[in-house]
């Protein structure tokens, strides 16, 4: 008798928390648990990128694109220099015989797509920025739908608007908050940098998870800083030298470039595991938290003045990007697989989720229309 009721209560649960009839033992899992606190982990990073950012720039210093170089070269050094001493078609010079434009346009998409967001902050204001920088989420689903095959539940769109709304609340403390907006120079550029540096960085975050889920993590990360040190290191000659030339170097500087190029790198290094694991558009859901934490940083750092609008911008934003990853999108193009490249966890753990994912999609097939009805 306690079963059936604990049936019952399942059902409603079902009914109640989601748009199909799922076990929530099938949703609420340790992979979930793991990819929310990695996609959290990215955004940590991306906050110390910041707070050294801006330490930089107080001493005086704005070389963005040297920044940038120094990240792409050490990908470089450590990826690239894998890809060089393999053998087969897998060594650096196949690679470039059958698929040097690809990896070309990937590396100047991400070059560029950093470039136009930092160059931004030079006309436009911070509010704009972090609105508008959010356009990255829809043009990656729709990539990611024409591209990657991936298709979409109703669901997740709810989630992505869960998330924007949880932005929203965020750029709302800040003007409450009277926090500096920064330039207004010319609002129309600075705004029009944002869209495409948003284009751009989801252009090259789709190429990003074909890559990785399809070749090799390491192929994409060689192939990464071999063509973003070249497109990095050709502008920084043409439009920093005299900023490099400019700086006075000492130990705080050096310490804060270090920590920036280090948070980069690991950055670079660690997406691609948490895209592989989940898609393109679900890290950059959870990356929306990383002005969040650029926040609480700049509580003690810098001195912002505090709203409870940041709190609950966090849960709303980890609400949304709990529903996108509770339930899986659907791919119709195929996967090759695990690579040499694969950590063998990371094997284990992929087929368990799908496992879990083909259970959850035979659910929803299975349920009757009525109780996906009444969900809705």
């Amino acid at each position: 008798m306690e079963g059936h009721a604990e049936e019952r209560l399942c059902g409603k649960w079902r009914v109640t928390c989601g748009l199909y009839s799922y076990n929530l033992r099938d949703v609420f899992t340790w992979r979930l648990l793991k990819t929310i606190l990695m996609g959290q982990l990215l955004s940590l990073l991306i906050c110390g990128t910041a707070v050294s950012c801006q330490y930089l720039a107080n001493a005086g210093v704005e070389t963005p694109m040297l920044q940038s170089f120094l990240n792409y070269a050490l990908l470089l050094l450590v990826y690239t220099t894998i890809l060089i001493t393999r053998k087969g078609d897998r060594n650096i010079l196949q690679i470039l015989k059958t698929k040097w434009w690809k990896y070309l346009v990937m590396g100047l998409a991400d070059v560029e797509a950093n470039y136009a967001v930092v160059k931004a902050y030079q006309f436009t204001t911070l509010t704009s920025i972090q609105l508008l920088d959010c356009f990255v989420i829809p043009v990656l689903m729709v990539l990611s739908w024409f591209f990657l095959k991936t298709r979409y539940r109703l669901v997740h769109f709810v989630a992505v608007t869960v998330c924007l709304l949880g932005v929203g609340a965020m750029v709302g403390a800040d003007i409450l908050a009277g926090r500096d907006q920064g330039s207004t120079r010319d609002v129309v550029l600075g705004d029009g940098l944002v869209l495409l540096s948003a284009v751009l960085y989801a252009v090259s975050n789709v190429c990003q998870e074909y890559t990785v889920k399809n070749l090799s993590r390491v192929e994409f990360l060689g192939m990464m800083g071999l063509f973003g040190t070249v497109i990095s290191g050709l502008q920084l000659a043409v439009l920093e030298t005299r900023a490099v030339a400019a700086i006075k170097w000492d130990v705080h500087i050096s310490v804060w470039f270090a920590v920036y190029v280090l948070c980069m790198y690991t950055l670079y290094s660690f997406m691609p595991v948490v895209v592989k694991m989940t898609s393109a558009t679900a890290v950059n859901l959870s990356l929306l938290t990383a002005d969040l934490f650029s926040l609480f940083c700049g509580l003690f750092l810098f001195h912002y003045t505090f709203s409870t609008l940041y709190i609950i911008s966090f849960v709303v934003i980890t609400v949304g990007f709990i529903m996108f990853n509770a339930v899986p999108t659907y791919s119709a193009l195929p996967e090759s697989g695990s690579n040499e490249d694969d950590d063998p966890g990371d094997v284990i753990a992929e087929r368990t989720a799908e496992s879990s994912s083909d259970r959850l999609l035979s659910a929803g097939r299975d349920a009757e229309t009525p109780v996906a009805v009444a969900a809705l």
